[in-house]
């Protein structure tokens, strides 16, 4: 299972940024897919972790329809998908918090520091992914 989730943080930590989808039901049932770029991503106890801020409309988005699919392309190593449900229990440790804040005021957002209410981080449910290429195949990774 580590071995897995290490797998995926590597291939979204090796590239600017890789892209997350959340799609937001408006109120005539119409679908909306919302794709945004994002780039931090980090293992605490076998488990990663994804930040964000609550007040941002990807927090809103999850919080009404909690599925979600990343991907991220490495060149010469295909892409990977990744897809489930998003648990918005915020359970980051103080290292994953710290190194989520100073990622975040990197890339120009503003906290109030790294326990700032704002700044929140997220875990995925029931994860399934996949290492894929141009020829075609998904490789399934074991999470």
């Amino acid at each position: 299972m580590d071995n897995g989730n290490q797998l995926i943080v590597d291939y979204l930590t090796s590239v600017p940024a890789w892209y997350l989808a959340t799609a937001e039901v408006g109120e005539d049932g119409t679908v909306q897919p919302h794709v945004r770029p994002f780039s931090f991503a980090m293992l605490q106890e076998g488990q990663i972790q994804f930040c964000t801020a609550t007040t941002k409309d990807v927090y809103r988005e999850m919080a009404a329809n909690p599925a979600v699919e990343l991907t991220a392309w490495k060149p010469g190593s295909g892409w990977v998908i990744m897809r489930g449900q998003v648990n918005l229990v915020d359970r980051a440790s103080e290292a994953v918090r710290l190194a989520g804040y100073e990622h975040m005021t990197a890339l120009g957002e503003s906290y109030d520091g790294p326990d700032d209410p704002a700044l929140t981080f997220f875990t995925i449910d029931d994860p399934r992914a996949w290492v894929c290429d141009i020829d075609g195949s998904w490789q399934p990774v074991e999470l």
